[in-house]
């Protein structure tokens, strides 16, 4: 027992405390994250992930941009009423290609990681210029200006190589085809010399998700001679959620329990 009254000793000086404390936290944390220098990914692959188009990449920048993030967080969690109200909980895969990732901790508005879909995209556009029109009680301002302000692409390739820095796996003809493909997949009609470019971007990123129907190539914006930011917007918020298919997913992580 007397070993045991030796706590007293820390107790009555702080400094020998503060470097107990030190020396238990210190053990804990390399008990955790020792093992994770022996691990050659933490997050499970899933099938269906694949990098954002340059579109979709301009889109999630203006996003970023505008603080979206500060009123939708894009996580849904592994609670009943989260998944009743939204869809399925969010994979760890699901971010894995966010830099930085958009689950945010608040929610003025609705998450947004399953609203690929769920609206038109003249929805979008009618809520992007004025929110009460569709939904009468938000308090989000309008982005009317996205409407007529040209998308400035310059850029893309630049954005996408400093993502390949940082782990995003986008390949060489990603990157030399990124204005190519941002253009074709926004309105692949209006670039008649373009040759079959809209194609192309389809099989390249379909190639990466191994799941066809991922990307999706229209005038977002439904106006057929202009490249806007309203276009890469609606391009980005139609995609979050829909890269993974649930109905497979389950089923496979049913089989890999067995």
């Amino acid at each position: 027992m007397a070993l045991f009254d030796k706590h007293a000793l820390l107790e009555k000086h702080s400094m020998l405390l503060t470097v107990g404390i030190l020396v238990v936290v210190a053990i804990g944390g390399i008990i955790e994250i020792a093992p994770l220098f022996y691990l050659s990914n933490t997050i499970e692959r899933v099938n269906g992930m694949r990098p954002y188009t340059p579109l979709e990449l301009a889109g999630r920048e203006i996003y970023v941009r505008e603080g979206c993030y500060v009123c939708h967080s894009q996580m849904v969690r592994p609670l009943r009423d989260e998944v009743e109200r939204y869809g399925h909980y969010s994979l760890a895969a699901e971010s894995m290609y966010d830099h930085p990732f958009q689950w945010g901790s608040k929610r003025t508005g609705p998450d947004l990681a399953r609203v690929g879909g769920k609206y038109s995209d003249e929805w979008h556009m009618d809520h992007m210029r004025n929110p009460r029109s569709v939904v009468p009680e938000s308090i989000m301002p309008p982005y009317t200006f996205m409407v007529d302000r040209p998308l400035d692409f310059s850029q893309v390739q630049q954005t996408m190589q400093a993502m390949r820095l940082v782990g995003v796996p986008y390949t060489d003809a990603m990157i030399e085809n990124a204005e190519y493909d941002l253009l074709a997949q926004a309105n692949p009609d209006f670039y008649p010399n373009s040759g079959d470019y809209d194609g192309a971007l389809v099989d390249r990123y379909t190639e990466a998700s191994g799941r066809e129907g991922t990307v999706t190539v229209r005038a977002f914006d439904g106006d057929a001679e202009n490249i806007t930011e309203m276009d890469a917007m609606i391009a980005y918020l139609q995609m979050l959620g829909t890269l993974v298919d649930f109905e497979t997913y389950e089923a496979d992580s049913l089989q890999n329990r067995r």
